[in-house]
């Protein structure tokens, strides 16, 4: 009776598969990514909306909401629904939620909506958590199960998370990095710092307006920061030209900067991310730091693309650190294998959506 339940079950799996497409999502405060099962990363866009403030209504999502911004009119405005990581605006959430889940389907309907993983930050309130889950679910989404981003991300570069031995990743996304010690299929020890691609980009406006009295945008920030960022000088200097308002005349202007000038824009953030690193290896097990010394630290998220920064933390810690392969959809990548197989990540969930089969 047993195995025939079993069966029962897989077959019911199965149908479930056929009639809706299982989704990963890896919902970041900067980019919002989409993986659907058997068919690999499907989107990969910016995590904005536009509202219109006079009817309410959305205007655009993603990659078409960031186009609009600072170029908008008074009564639409370009939001950012996500703050940190986590839902600041539970609407406009589900709105993108419900965009991105019809746009992964190709506009199809299904007889059943999806199961779908989503990566969040670490340490997240068991508030945020039933947030997160109720949008998806209201944005169409069958059942819901959260992960926490280092975890998603370890899976997503196939370390060994299940072994009995440590793994330290740091995902640097744009609103936090997640700093987690994984072992047994759970986090040892984990951290959470709002030190990450937006505050870096703080820093270059602030360094910019204080040293050049330019005053530019966040994504002229953006755009800087991928272009000439280094923690670490290299052997020949990088620069860039970048277009601003003179805080002076209030004409436009022009400046070049270079990798000097943004290595001592972002130094102080660049600190502390190291002092939360080294905060989380203190506190953890002797004998899972001696794992982590062996095996090394693997970075993982935009912020791991910034020039130098893994031979930094290296000389810093004492300890072997690796840029993973394709450290931008790590996360997203670690809940496509959680999907195809659940029952195996389960113990790295947070949560458990219940599903309903065919022998209850």
């Amino acid at each position: 009776m047993e195995r025939f339940t079993k069966w029962i079950k897989k077959l019911w799996g199965k149908a479930m598969g056929v009639m809706s497409d299982d989704i990963g999502i890896d919902l970041g405060t900067a980019n919002t990514l989409v993986y659907v099962n058997g068919r690999g990363i499907v989107i990969n866009e910016p995590s904005m909306v536009a509202l219109n403030q006079k009817t309410g209504q959305v205007v655009a999502v993603g990659a078409d909401a960031k186009r609009m911004l600072g170029r908008t009119p008074a009564h639409i405005i370009a939001v950012q629904p996500l703050v940190d990581g986590v839902i600041s605006d539970f609407e406009v959430t589900e709105e993108m939620l419900g965009y991105l889940i019809r746009k992964a389907q190709n506009g199809k309907s299904r007889m059943l909506g999806p199961r779908v993983v989503i990566g969040v930050p670490s340490g997240i309130t068991s508030v945020e958590v039933r947030a997160v889950q109720d949008a998806a679910r209201n944005a169409g989404a069958r059942q819901v199960y959260i992960v926490e981003e280092p975890m998603a991300a370890a899976i997503g570069i196939r370390l060994p998370v299940k072994d009995p031995s440590g793994s330290m990743i740091i995902d640097i996304g744009g609103g936090t990095s997640d700093i987690g010690i994984i072992s047994l299929g759970g986090l040892v020890n984990a951290k959470n710092v709002r030190i990450a691609g937006d505050k870096l980009n703080d820093d270059i406006i602030n360094y910019i307006r204080g040293e050049f009295k330019i005053l530019i945008g966040t994504k002229s920030a953006e755009d800087l920061k991928i272009a000439v960022a280094s923690v670490v000088e290299g052997e020949t200097p990088i620069e860039a030209t970048v277009r601003g308002r003179d805080l002076v005349s209030g004409l436009p202007r022009e400046v070049i900067i270079t990798d000097a000038d943004l290595r001592e824009a972002i130094a102080g953030s660049i600190d502390q991310l190291i002092d939360a690193v080294k905060e989380v290896l203190e506190t953890a097990p002797p004998e899972v730091v001696s794992d982590v010394m062996r095996r090394g630290i693997y970075l993982a998220g935009g912020g791991a693309l910034i020039r130098g920064l893994a031979d930094l933390l290296s000389e810093h810690l004492g300890v072997p650190v690796y840029v993973a392969d394709d450290p931008l959809t790590a996360v997203v990548r670690g809940t496509g294998m959680i999907l195809e197989d659940l029952s195996h990540y389960e113990e790295a969930l947070i949560t458990q959506s219940h599903e309903l089969s065919p022998t209850e």
